[in-house]
């Protein structure tokens, strides 16, 4: 069985059904089975930042595909609900990312593990964290490169409040 980690991100209508969406379409899959789900974070767009406050989820998740394979699963799902993809970093119906897969590195070009972009990115690891604080990169846990960002960067992630919150 393989452990993976995966982000997922919506700023776009009904976001917590999004969310949801996501994680049953992942869970349903007969070769995915979610074990664990971060508290939902909601955050400013990052990128390109003239949009909607995005939310965030991290899943911990075993998985008897290889990492290819998910990452197919993880398209599928983003196309099912309707992710288009017109300007990078921009709005989203949803974004399923695969952080890290076993202790794999990748740079191949289709797909990068860990996630190039973890290490700066406060929505990302402070949901990683809740699931697995050992989690490292670069010789480094995820934690460390938590406390590099600035406090602006962390105080900016803050735990979504919404009534729905328990939906997913």
């Amino acid at each position: 069985m393989n452990k993976s980690y995966l982000g997922l991100g919506t700023n776009m209508g009904d976001r917590v059904k999004y969310l949801s969406d996501a994680c049953e379409l992942l869970n349903n899959h007969e070769k995915i089975n979610i074990t664990k789900k971060s508290k939902i974070y909601e955050t400013k767009a990052w990128g390109y930042t003239e949009q909607a406050d995005f939310l965030n989820v991290c899943l911990e998740v075993d998985t008897s595909l290889n990492e290819y394979e998910l990452l197919s699963v993880c398209q599928e799902v983003e196309q099912k609900l309707d992710r288009k993809r017109i300007i990078r970093w921009g709005p989203r119906t949803i974004d399923v990312d695969i952080l890290f897969f076993n202790n794999i590195v990748s740079s191949d070009e289709n797909l990068l593990i860990p996630h190039p972009r973890i290490k700066e990115r406060a929505f990302v690891l402070i949901p990683l964290i809740d699931l697995n604080s050992k989690l490292s990169i670069d010789g480094k846990t995820i934690d460390v490169h938590l406390n590099s960002l600035t406090k602006e960067e962390r105080d900016e992630v803050k735990e979504f409040t919404g009534d729905e919150k328990d939906t997913i």
